[in-house]
């Protein structure tokens, strides 16, 4: 079986699921270099829209996902990897999860979740060059 990548301008979501408690912790993209590179790892690699380049989940935080499964939908244009994440949360906002917020019966958005990490400690800016050790 191959994964489709053509439908979608060489794109596929990718769920990550924890393997664990079944919970949905993220969303993100795939192309075949991310795919492989993910493989090859045993660690979730995306492909980042906004930078235009491959990132690796945890590259900055440590917070890294394990992969434990890879899964294809019917049409193979979409993955569901489960994977033992490593670390207290995925959510760059310091949450388990990136889908830490409900729509209420009153069509208000609220957080469902505890945060886990103060983002501001693990995402540091790098020191600009000749800065810092």
């Amino acid at each position: 079986m191959e994964i489709d990548f053509g439908k979608s301008g060489g794109l596929v979501p990718a769920i990550v699921q924890d393997e664990t408690s079944g919970d949905v912790l993220m969303l993100g993209f795939m192309n075949v270099h991310s795919y492989q590179e993910t493989r090859r790892l045993g660690e979730v690699v995306f492909f980042s829209r906004s930078r235009n380049k491959l990132w690796k989940k945890g590259e900055s935080s440590g917070h890294v996902l394990k992969v434990r499964d890879i899964r294809v939908d019917c049409d193979a244009d979409a993955l569901l990897i489960r994977v033992e994440p490593i670390g207290p949360g995925v959510c760059h906002e310091g949450y388990r999860s990136c889908f830490f917020r409900s729509l209420d019966q009153d069509g208000e958005w609220r957080v469902n979740a505890e945060r886990r990490f103060a983002p501001e400690d693990v995402y540091r800016a790098p020191a600009p060059l000749g800065e810092g050790k």
